[in-house]
């Protein structure tokens, strides 16, 4: 990295938008070199720039080409960064006061994103052509000469047969379908190979169920429910419908095209150990599974797995996951709040107020944020566009986060007919709108703008009065795992609160919260203790004692599932007071000590509820035995000992009555005549 200080080439498209130098002096700091065709007539000044060696960031994303291309010429090494402040700022009604955000979005831009890790697929070229009638052979024909393939007919009518056997023909019907590009696995029913005889129309053998079929590629042309949930977001899976001859072509030029090593982004990390699904076999969250619309989550055991090949990045896992045992990777939580800190700390000291954050992605959002530029009157000044991966991956940090920086309000853009489900998204939304009305930032300041209108979008902007804006805003820096960044975006939410209050009343569901506890019908057996998932029920190995950290209960109602006396319920809340203080003492007891040695062990209140119990009531501790319940009062070591002393026979119990049949009641009856019950 260059240690000369960056340089910044800002121009004005051919005077088509004002640009406010002061905002961008005092947001973004360092040289700001001016230009109005930079591309042009002015691309000297790009290359005299280069020549000093320094960082340069370019305020044009439409020349990036342009410009690398002359860097490359040129044997320049300085680091370049594009930014688009045009469509995004100066190319709107409101451009004479888009200085501050203009600002925003340059620094912003200048935030360093970590690498992507990827998953590798590899596709030998194995195709299934899954059909009912000659489309899918007519498929086989065009592809057989750069594909392996085979054809499989799905209840099949009167169906021609080829002229010539280039590839498989057979009928079979899809039961069930698993895998990804390179992967396939499907288990067929009705299965059976196509007569070589056949003339006037194919003939099949006896078919068979149960078979199994491997595959890299599936072309779906069969007209059928498609095989897989979320069906045009598994890799390798193309679905036409045989009726629409424009499909079709296009999903056969993107089958052959499916052959060798394919590289797709990690979309997320997953830590194991951190997972609050299940312990001893008792379901706890189930937050993820419920919202993946991939299938790519399934149970494995005390945790779920989370397979990557199969993962279509829409985030909706991360963005509810409690624990942070799933994180989104592209990019990291905390880098991408690092980013949202820049944007909105950068806005305020170039002048500008009320922020408001757009956070889009760049399918759906650039070309809405571009049309609205181009042919309407472009984003309000204080509207900060922020491009995410999938606006489904956003959590309770992000928001918590963009509120104690100074945002004072926050919108979605969205499809008019979302691509991924948004349900997880509303929940998130829903309860961070309904925790900063409750610390007084104001009202309906989290919103969803479903819409494929450019002019929409800005009417639906236009209409989002911002909340109230904190005097108070945050300055810490996010880094670290996804919980505990989460932890202190909420605890820096509430400093920044315009009207803080100590707790926070959330629905059921909700993933944070705290335990009531009946204490008196605890007994210490800590098994709430081995269910708990993230610690936030602990013991203390010195004495009898329950502790309960508030901060990081995630409500995955293990304890309340698992624990044997059922005192324990779930209270959806957020309590700031308890978020920072240390984890405080439930319940504690005196240790009850060993009668023999004096060793403490167990709990005083159980030992002497056991001995209730059992002394004169039960036969091993009645009459000449009275004094062997002194054994509950003894430790582990002091009660093998006693037991073994007084030669203390468990199986000693009184003889019982016989156990009586029909036969013999009747038989006892006959020769007493009286009921054998009663005599």
């Amino acid at each position: 990295m260059s240690a000369l200080e960056p340089r910044l080439l800002v121009c004005s498209c051919e005077k088509t938008m004002p640009l406010d130098e002061r905002a961008l002096a005092a947001g973004c700091g360092g040289a700001i070199t001016r230009a109005d065709q930079l591309c042009g007539a002015q691309l000297d000044v790009f290359r005299a720039a280069l020549a000093q060696g320094a960082p340069l960031t370019i305020a044009c994303t439409q020349e990036a080409a342009l410009f690398s291309e002359v860097a490359e010429d040129l044997g320049a090494t300085a680091a370049l960064t594009f930014v688009n402040i045009r469509e995004t700022a100066g190319w709107s009604k409101d451009a004479a006061l888009a200085g501050p955000k203009a600002a925003a979005l340059i620094a912003a831009a200048r935030e360093e994103m970590p690498p992507v890790s990827l998953v590798t697929l590899e596709s030998g070229g194995v195709l299934l052509i899954y059909g009912r009638d000659e489309t899918a052979i007519e498929a086989g024909h065009r592809l057989a000469d750069r594909l392996d393939v085979t054809v499989m007919l799905s209840r099949p009518g009167d169906v021609t047969p080829p002229r010539t056997r280039d590839f498989p023909v057979l009928k079979g019907h899809v039961r069930n379908a698993r895998g990804h590009l390179g992967a396939f696995e499907l288990s067929v029913d009705d299965t059976a190979l196509a007569a070589p005889s056949s003339r006037a129309r194919l003939v099949f053998g006896p078919s068979a169920n149960g078979a199994t079929s491997t595959c890299d590629i599936i072309l779906d042309l069969s007209g059928y429910l498609p095989l897989f949930p979320a069906s045009d977001l598994r890799p390798g899976y193309l679905r036409a419908d045989p009726r629409d001859p424009a499909s079709v072509e296009k999903a056969i030029a993107e089958a052959a095209q499916m052959v060798g090593t394919f590289d797709k982004p990690r979309y997320i990390n997953f830590t194991e150990n951190l997972c609050a699904h299940s312990r001893s076999k008792i379901t706890g969250c189930v937050r993820c599974l419920d919202l993946c619309p991939t299938g790519a989550i399934t149970p494995a055991g005390d945790h779920v797995a989370i397979d990557a090949n199969i993962c279509a990045g829409c985030g909706a896992c991360a963005s509810v996951c409690p624990t942070g045992a799933a994180s989104y990777a592209l990019p990291p939580a905390d880098a991408l709040m690092r980013r949202l800190r820049t944007l909105l700390r950068t806005f305020a000291q170039a002048g500008g107020t009320n922020p408001v954050v757009l956070l889009h992605d760049g399918e759906h959002g650039e070309p809405m944020i571009d049309a609205l530029a181009r042919f309407g009157d472009g984003l309000p000044a204080h509207v900060l566009p922020l491009r995410v991966n999938e606006i489904t991956q956003i959590g309770y940090e992000m928001l918590a986060a963009a509120f104690a920086f100074g945002a004072t309000g926050i919108a979605f853009l969205a499809r008019g007919k979302p691509r991924h489900d948004i349900g997880g998204l509303q929940n998130v939304a829903a309860t961070t709108a309904h925790i900063v009305t409750a610390l007084g930032f104001g009202a309906e300041l989290v919103r969803i703008i479903e819409t494929d209108d450019p002019d929409g979008l800005r009417a639906a902007l236009d209409g989002f009065a911002p909340g109230v804006a904190t005097t108070k805003p945050a300055s810490f820096l996010p880094r670290g795992a996804k919980r505990p960044v989460l932890e202190t975006a909420f605890r820096e939410l509430h400093l920044a609160a315009p009207a803080p209050v100590d707790i926070v009343a959330l629905e059921r569901g909700a993933p944070f919260g705290g335990l009531d506890i009946n204490v008196e019908g605890c007994t210490l057996c800590h098994a709430c203790v081995t269910a708990c998932p993230t610690g936030a029920l602990s013991d203390n190995p010195e004495r009898p004692m329950l502790r309960f950290d508030e901060s990081i209960c995630v409500q995955c109602g293990l304890c309340e599932a698992t624990c044997p006396e059922k005192v324990i319920s779930l209270v959806p809340r957020l309590d700031f007071q308890a978020w920072s203080a240390p984890p405080r003492v439930v319940k504690e007891e005196e240790p009850f000590h060993c009668i023999a040695c004096g060793t403490p062990f167990g709990t005083k209140s159980t030992i002497e509820r056991i001995v209730g119990k059992l002394a004169d009531k039960h036969w091993m501790f009645t009459g000449v035995h009275a004094k062997r319940i002194d054994v509950v009062r003894m430790c582990d070591s002091c009660r093998v000992e006693a037991v073994m002393n007084e030669s203390f026979d468990p199986h000693g119990a009184p003889q019982r009555p016989p156990i009586m049949t029909t036969e013999d009641y009747l038989r006892a009856r006959d020769k007493s005549g009286n009921d054998p019950v009663g005599s």
